[in-house]
């Protein structure tokens, strides 16, 4: 699977899931249920112990599913991903030597950012996504609106703190897409293998996300309609 087709299906999803467990069996039963629940994509953490050969294990044996490496804060650590199959790095941070690395390799980059400042830059050095990271704790989805209503250009991950009662929040503020962590693969439900629990969580999840993104269909409408009569206006009184 090529960048393009990473990044499309990113897009077109919506959702990160970061796994993020004590074990490469938990690790692997939590891929296995997200996707069974019908979302394609996973983001091993490096935290996790035998990140690299559990992203190597799931690429060659889940052909399906987009694996990306999550808390990649090093170029070491980028290269040994991207060896072992990784389709997408995230990084809490910004570091100019993995961004210079990925567009070598062609492979989709989401890194982590906070500030205005920082999200201009992690655009301005092309990134694919920018990860707005951690967005609870600085206004949750009005944080994200604010930056979308300046940088409307730019694609946001909203991550951090998400929710399944803000997952769409998130989405009608702006964001391309959410990070999501244990709300959506609970600790418990790992520890008692409830695959079904994990489903339908995912499910749930999906679902705010395609009904904030179906509220928005007609708004966007609305907004390009509005352009276009002004558009129209000006343009006559300038006739005039």
């Amino acid at each position: 699977m090529n960048k393009s087709e990473v990044c499309g299906l990113i897009h077109e999803i919506g959702i990160i899931p970061a796994v993020k467990v004590s074990s490469a069996e938990d690790a692997h039963f939590a891929a296995d249920s997200v996707s069974r629940g019908g979302i394609p994509i996973v983001e091993i953490t490096t935290t996790v112990p035998e990140a690299v050969r559990l992203i190597s294990h799931l690429v060659q044996h889940h052909p399906k599913l987009v694996v990306g490496a999550g808390t990649v804060w090093s170029i070491e650590m980028a290269g040994k991903c991207v060896d072992a199959g990784a389709h997408f790095l995230t990084s809490p941070g910004l570091n100019r030597q993995i961004f210079e690395f990925a567009a070598k390799k062609e492979i989709a980059l989401l890194p982590g950012a906070l500030t205005p400042t920082e999200v201009i830059e992690a655009w301005e050095l092309g990134s694919d996504f920018v990860k707005v990271f951690p967005c609870a704790q600085v206004g949750g989805d009005k944080y994200i609106k604010a930056l979308k209503t300046e940088l409307p250009h730019i694609l946001l991950v909203a991550a951090g703190g998400v929710t399944q009662h803000t997952a769409g929040s998130f989405i009608l503020a702006g964001a391309t897409a959410i990070g999501v962590g244990t709300e959506l693969i609970p600790a418990e439900a790992i520890k008692h293998r409830e695959t079904e629990r994990i489903q339908e969580l995912a499910q749930r999840f999906l679902g705010a996300v395609r009904d904030a993104r179906e509220r928005l269909t007609p708004l966007k409408e609305r907004a390009k309609t509005t352009k276009t009569d002004f558009l129209r206006l000006d343009k006559s009184a300038s006739n005039n």
